[in-house]
This record gives structure tokens, sequence and C-alpha cells, in this order.
């Protein structure tokens, strides 16, 4: 999931009748109907239109993929049935969104990560950055936590306990390296490697950047219990929906881990 992505407006129906036929073709009022799922383009709509043209109609199950370029309509749709389903977000997002909206959307079943790295072009191991070397972090909330966490796990600073989504450099309490960090926009992280020593990068703005995390990224985050995995997601109470039930079943099976790990090459990780 980006945390940076443009915020754009969705007319989702005209009049009443037709928000009605949406949401019954949608929502859990008629369940032999198509499941319509919002998805951001990549990965997320390209792996549910993998399952669409590969393994749904084996399951009975008639799916039909809007993509959205936003991470507000997805939920709002979802929430108000227009669609019957999204897959896009992680639960720190989805926790964020649910409190500050009032809505009631939980996750089904986790799907993927887009691990974080940290990538160099001036050395081959993190271990081998010099004393005050300069790293390029995620300047957006979620990410910048998550950069800090990855550099911790590693070994390269240590966070005060209990440190949440919420962390900053001003919450490191070792740094034996004396490193420096640039924050910029999580976009920019891969450009900057001319500039830095290192940049922790986003998996999908890695693979845009031609950058393959499983053989360049000195480390990278583990989808292992990973809170940061995206998964589908629904209003609350149509978790029991048959045909959520036969995507989720889909999403998770070995046809799409296949698809992943040869699609993506590492810059989108299976989580199950």
């Amino acid at each position: 999931m980006r945390n940076t992505a443009k915020i754009t407006t969705a007319v989702l129906a005209a009049g009443a009748l037709t928000l009605g036929l949406s949401a019954c073709g949608a929502g859990s009022s008629d369940t032999d109907g198509p499941l319509i799922v919002a998805a951001s383009p990549t990965p997320h709509a390209e792996i549910l239109t993998y399952v669409k043209d590969n393994l749904a109609k084996k399951e009975g199950l008639d799916l039909q993929v809007k993509e959205f370029t936003d991470y507000v309509t997805p939920n709002t749709a979802t929430q108000d049935g227009s669609v019957g389903a999204n897959y896009f977000q992680n639960k720190p997002y989805l926790d964020d969104f649910n409190k500050k909206n009032g809505t009631d959307i939980v996750p089904v079943v986790t799907v993927h990560l887009e691990p974080l790295g940290l990538y160099s072009h001036k050395v081959k191991k993190a271990d081998d950055l010099k004393s005050g070397a300069t790293v390029a972090i995620p300047n957006d909330t979620v990410n910048e936590a998550r950069a800090l966490k990855l550099l911790a796990a590693n070994g390269l600073i240590t966070l005060k306990g209990g440190v949440g989504n919420e962390a900053t450099p001003s919450d490191i309490t070792k740094n034996p390296k004396k490193l420096k960090f640039k924050e910029l926009e999580a976009a920019q992280t891969p450009r900057s490697l001319d500039d830095v020593d290192a940049a922790v990068v986003n998996g999908n703005y890695a693979l845009e950047s031609d950058l393959k995390p499983a053989k360049d990224a000195l480390v990278l985050e583990s989808p292992k219990n990973n809170p940061y995995g995206n998964f589908l997601a629904v209003k609350k109470g149509q978790e029991d929906d048959p045909r959520v039930k036969k995507l989720a079943g889909l999403l998770t099976s070995p046809e799409v881990k296949k698809f992943i790990q040869d699609k993506y090459d590492g810059a989108v990780l299976a989580s199950f």
C-alpha cells in the first residue's frame, strides 16, 4: 500500500435507484450477484485480475475489480455498500481510518506485504555504512516508523521501548554509527540513492525503480507476522458472505502465491 497516493474524487452512483442497484450487486443483500472489489492498481488490482481470469470461474465466483487511485474512496464505498470489499490497505492505516471516520471496516485475510528494504549504491552490506552516513527515509508517518523499525531490527539503531507507528528519529535512543536521516517523500527515496549513503525504499517504489528487493536490498522486511501486510477487507458483518469467503480462499491459494513470486520478483511478498 502506498502512503503517498494522490487523493482523487470518485463519483460512485447517481440517484437512489442506481445506488440501490449497485449496493444490491456488491453487498450482502444479493450473495448470488457479482462481488465488486475496490483496489489500488498495483499490485492489488493485478492480483485480483489474475484471480478473476484464472480461478474465480471454477469456484462459481463472479468477481469484478474496480480500481481507485486514492486511499479514501475504497473504504467509503465499502462502508456504504457501493462495493462489497476492498483490497489496498494495512492494519495501521485501517485503524486510523476507522477512528477518524466512524467506519467499521474489518480485515478478512492478509494477502501480501510490499516490503521496505534498505538499499545503497555505495556499500554492499548494512554493516559497511560508515560513521555519520546519511540514510534517506520516507517522511510520511506510517512509513517513517516502518523504516526506523527496519533499521532497529537489523541492529543499526535502537528505538525507545513501546514506540508505535508514529516513531520518528527523535525516538532513537542508540545510534552507534551516528547515522543522519534525510526525510523524503516515499516516492523520492529510490531517486536519492546517488546522493545519500543508503535509502529505505517501499517495495512498490523499488519495483518501479528497477530495484530487485530479493537481490539488491541490504536488509528487507519479513512478511511473517508483519502488521503492514495488505488484506481483503469488508464492512463489519459481511465476513460470512460466501462470495467473500471464496475470494479469501483464492487470494491465499498456491496459484496466487506463485503469481506473486513470478511477477513481482520480491517487491511483493505473499503473507501466507
